[in-house]
């Protein structure tokens, strides 16, 4: 038999093959079928010196340890398979994990401002802690806020970063990445993309150097894991683990392995929620009730839209429907973002990103359709307000379940 009969394949898979196969490679060698939990905080080692040289290496490189791990702040296993994994789904090299999407994002501003180059250039609207942490200024950062035709006149000599969120939170606002991307030149171009996930968009592959994602929500899935990650290529991925292991921002194991799980059922997760959505889409867009529907061309579970009535008396009136912030989990959740998610945004800036006052922001989740509309349904009857003959803006609705 030839030797190239037993060597492995090279053939690209398919998203869905490698979710669940991405980060577990080496388990049947280990004589395993799920992925081992390691919740070491140390690691013993009896010598010195090498331990000592390792160290080194990592504080010089930001590279990986090679050999056994030396303390958890560094590196840890289960932590490691999640970020191959996710590397894997994003088309990237690399990916460095962090204790939220916050921390994640942090590090990031960090990274670049050691470097001197502590400005930055923004799309609004973005994920209002996004927003509040680049405009206060709280890690000594600059910011200018354009659109994104405005991002190559945006930029300095000193800006690090050019940042955007697409599709944006609340809005759903999407850009051209690719378009951004050849704007920002030699500025790595950095795309938050929470909403979209691997499943429906890869900014890497659009010119995007570093991705972003707040591994809180789709990612983990169902509402009971936090972390971030950033996607990118090795070099960054090594000045990022350097600030990681500097602040401590670091992701706990459990958190890792529970991740890892959620990749696993990712696109049929967003596949079957963003058919749901398409649905709820279409129904709102022909609801007198209804004044606009936001929703992505690349489609997604995500929605928002603004009422006629009082939007605060639609959040009271759900009740199979969970009125909380966050997303992406398998239960649909819908907030009031001028109140909770944006509220820290100055409420100009807020409302000229488009966060009106009565905009309201709904995760789909995996339940039935039909279930889900006669929830909505009836909380919009409470106190609808609206006016009995007037006509919502309709939408265009893409093929459930996106690309």
């Amino acid at each position: 038999m030839d030797a190239m009969d037993h060597a492995p394949s090279v053939t690209p898979k398919a998203l869905a093959t490698e979710a669940v196969h991405a980060g577990r490679e080496d388990l049947a060698a280990l004589g395993l079928h799920a992925p081992p939990l390691d919740l070491s905080t140390t690691y013993p080692s009896s010598d010195a010196r090498g331990e000592a040289a390792r160290i080194d290496e990592f504080a010089a490189t930001g590279a990986r340890p090679d050999g056994p791990p030396v303390y958890a702040r560094l590196d840890n296993p289960t932590t490691a398979r999640f970020e191959d994994a996710l590397a894997r789904l994003e088309g990237t090299e690399a990916a460095v994990a962090f204790a939220s999407g916050m921390a994640a994002l942090t590090a990031v501003l960090l990274a670049r401002a050691s470097q001197g180059l502590r400005h930055v250039v923004a799309v609004r609207p973005l994920y209002g802690c996004s927003d509040h942490l680049l405009d206060a200024g709280l890690l000594g950062t600059e910011v200018t806020w354009t659109d994104p035709a405005g991002v190559a006149d945006a930029i300095r000599p000193d800006t690090g970063l050019v940042m955007v969120e697409s599709p944006a939170n609340p809005t759903l606002a999407e850009v051209d990445i690719r378009a951004v991307a050849h704007s920002c030149g030699s500025v790595p171009l950095l795309v938050d993309n929470t909403f979209a996930t691997p499943v429906l968009q890869r900014p890497a592959g659009l010119g995007a150097r570093i991705v972003l994602h707040s591994a809180t929500k789709y990612l983990g899935g169902h509402g009971d894991v936090m972390g971030g990650v950033v996607a990118c290529d090795e070099e960054f991925a090594r000045e990022l683990r350097r600030v990681r292991f500097a602040t401590g921002g670091v992701l706990h194991p459990f958190a890792g392995y529970l991740l890892l799980r959620g990749l696993s059922t990712l696109p049929v997760r967003v596949r079957a929620a963003s058919a749901t959505a398409a649905e709820l889409v279409r129904r709102l867009a022909g609801d007198p009730r209804i004044a606009r529907v936001h929703y992505p061309a690349i489609g997604g579970a995500m929605i928002s839209f603004e009422v006629y009535g009082d939007p605060h008396e639609v959040i009271a009136g759900v009740r199979l429907i969970t009125p909380a912030v966050s997303l992406g989990s398998v239960d649909t959740l819908i907030q009031h973002p001028a109140s909770i998610s944006h509220r820290i945004v100055h409420e100009g800036d807020r409302r000229a990103a488009g966060v009106s006052d009565r905009l309201l922001r709904m995760s789909v989740g995996l339940e039935d359709v039909e279930d889900l509309w006669r929830d909505l349904t009836e909380a919009l009857s409470a106190r609808s307000g609206g006016p009995a003959a007037a006509t919502a803006r309709s939408v265009a609705v893409p093929a459930p379940g996106g690309p």
